[in-house]
């Protein structure tokens, strides 16, 4: 059975929204957009690469899939290293909207039951499954239980306020810390587990 694990990049205050560029997500008044690209390092960059470059395939929100199939597919030589795994690779996208035949290669939709579609998924052979970005859809998976990892960059950075990775639920979920680095920029890189996990 393989894996389910989510990569988030993530304030100190659990906010996952619009890490990348200023207008990647300005819903709700979002003003902080790309406050995530200072922190980056060598080590970080590494990191991200691995997850990337060892995935099976990929599970993506309707929104990360948009904004993904508009750069991946024609991105710049430098940055070919991630481009290569997450074009070549499946691409699962969870979305009521969109409609198939997806643009981007080797993309499907997940139709019906989530639950029963990413279940099926994790019972197949082959490398482990990883969400990237795509909060809403980490925030289901986890309260299905089915997210095995959580693999986050927590930038020292408070935004105030914004779409966070956790749901204010109510819901007590136990973790277990796997490993963790601190990076030269003041960021820490852990891995928590699900609980027995």
């Amino acid at each position: 059975m393989r894996k389910l694990i989510a990569n988030e990049w993530m304030t100190l205050d659990g906010v996952v929204q619009a890490p990348s560029y200023a207008d990647e997500d300005v819903s709700g008044g979002f003003g902080h957009g790309g406050w995530h690209a200072r922190y980056f390092d060598e080590l970080s960059m590494n990191w991200v690469i691995e997850n990337v470059r060892g995935a099976g395939g990929y599970l993506l929100g309707r929104g990360t899939y948009e904004i993904f199939a508009a750069h991946w597919p024609k991105a710049p030589e430098e940055q070919q290293v991630l481009a290569e795994p997450l074009n070549a690779l499946p691409k699962y996208v969870a979305s009521t909207t969109l409609d198939e035949p997806l643009g981007w290669q080797n993309s499907r939709l997940l139709r019906g039951d989530i639950g029963a579609a990413v279940r099926t998924l994790k019972a197949e052979e082959g490398k482990d499954l990883h969400v990237i970005g795509s909060p809403g859809l980490v925030q289901s998976l986890m309260v299905l239980g089915l997210v095995d990892e959580l693999r986050l960059m927590i930038d020292p950075v408070v935004a105030g306020g914004g779409k966070r990775l956790f749901r204010d639920d109510g819901a007590l979920r136990r973790l277990r810390l796997a490993d963790s680095q601190v990076t030269s920029t003041g960021a820490i890189i852990a891995t928590y587990a699900a609980a027995g996990g």
